[in-house]
């Protein structure tokens, strides 16, 4: 195997390290094998590729689409991020938890997001460059924003005491779970 597949605390969110190949001339490392992932149960069918430019503070999400809901393999390219999920899946046992995790460029980590999450993303280095994989068009009429900072869900973002992070206006007006449970049903 090209990649260890490790499991999360939400069903179906899986953690994927490459490993990186390092010579004189620098590394490679293979941060997609629609194989080894299908045998871990990864068997989405990628349509886009979407890169993000982003500096330190900036938090994108939580961004989910309720119709046409896309599958993400986040992987960073440059710097460092916490990477946040939410399960929004109503039948599933973790609905409604969420959990976070550090990626950085230099560990060859991947985050595999499945379709009904909402994703999110903190960017802790001053320059942040990422990759994600998604597995449907983005839909502007089923696009929406659970709310990052939902006491009900909780998620540990590491910002400094008082630190308030970079929104764009979309972000600033996101949903609580509740109301995201309203949308759903």
């Amino acid at each position: 195997m090209i990649m260890d597949v490790h499991s999360t605390s939400l069903e179906g969110m899986l953690l994927c390290q490459g490993s990186a190949h390092t010579d004189s001339r620098g590394s490679f490392t293979v941060t997609y094998n629609r194989e080894e992932l299908a045998e871990v149960g990864i068997t989405a069918d990628f349509l886009q590729d979407n890169l993000i430019k982003t500096c330190r503070g900036t938090l994108r999400g939580m961004h989910f689409q309720s119709r046409s809901p896309q599958g993400k393999l986040v992987t960073v390219l440059q710097g460092e991020v916490y990477d946040a999920a939410v399960d929004l899946r109503p039948q599933s046992p973790t609905f409604g938890r969420g959990e976070g995790f550090l990626l950085r460029a230099d560990d060859q980590t991947s985050l595999w997001v499945p379709p009904g999450f909402a994703h999110g993303c903190l960017a802790l280095s001053k320059d942040v460059i990422y990759l994600y994989k998604v597995t449907a068009p983005w839909d502007p009429e089923g696009a929406h924003v659970l709310a990052w900072d939902d006491p009900n869900v909780a998620l540990p973002w590491p910002l400094l005491a008082g630190q308030k992070p970079v929104l764009s206006s979309r972000d600033t007006k996101g949903l609580t779970l509740s109301a995201v449970s309203d949308l759903l049903l």
